[in-house]
C-alpha cells in the first residue's frame, strides 16, 4: 500500500475509535438554531453525518478526477501509438527513399567509371603505338648513324673496305 492510503485509513479508523468511544456524548440531544426555528437533535451526529457526506463528496470528485485522468492517458496513448507508427512509415520511406538515390548514384558513377576506364585505355594504347614508333624511328634513326658513321670511317679508311 501507498503511504498516503495507509495514512488515510489509519485516520478513518481513528475517527471511528472517537465515534464509538464518544458515542452516548454525540447521542445526546441540544438545543439547535437553523436560523428562523430553534430544534432540539443530538449536535455529534449531525456533524458526524456532515462530515461523511463531504467525505462522500469529495470521494465521487476524486473518482471522476480519476476517470478523467484514466481516459485522458488512454486517448494520449492511442494519439502516441499512431504518430508512433506515422513516424516510422516515414522513416522506412525516407530509407527506401535513400537506398533508391544510392542505387541510381552507384550506376551513374558505374557507368562513368566505364567511360573513364575506356577513355584511359584508349589513351594508353594511342601512348602505347607512340612510344612504339618513337622507338622504331629511334633505332631507325640510330642504325642510319651508325650506317653512316661506318660509311665515313670505311670512306677514311681505305684499309677497312
Amino acid at each position: 500500500m501507498k503511504l498516503r492510503t495507509l495514512s488515510l485509513l489509519l485516520i478513518l479508523l481513528l475517527i471511528a475509535a472517537f465515534t464509538l468511544l464518544n458515542w452516548p456524548v454525540i447521542m445526546a440531544p441540544t438545543p439547535l438554531s437553523l436560523g428562523v426555528v430553534d430544534i432540539q437533535a443530538p449536535l455529534g451526529l449531525l456533524m458526524l453525518g456532515l462530515m461523511v457526506a463531504m467525505l462522500s463528496v469529495f470521494l465521487v470528485y476524486v473518482l471522476y478526477l480519476q476517470t478523467t485522468v484514466m481516459f485522458d492517458a488512454r486517448a494520449h496513448a492511442k494519439e502516441l501509438q499512431s504518430n508512433r507508427k506515422l513516424a516510422d512509415q516515414a522513416e522506412a520511406s525516407r530509407f527506401t527513399e535513400l537506398r533508391t538515390f544510392l542505387d541510381t548514384e552507384f550506376k551513374r558513377q558505374s557507368a562513368a567509371d566505364g567511360e573513364v576506364k575506356a577513355a584511359l585505355l584508349a589513351r594508353i594504347d594511342r601512348l602505347e603505338r607512340e612510344l612504339r614508333l618513337a622507338v622504331e624511328q629511334s633505332g631507325n634513326s640510330l642504325a642510319a648513324s651508325i650506317g653512316e658513321m661506318d660509311d665515313r670511317q670505311r670512306a677514311g679508311n681505305p684499309a677497312l673496305r
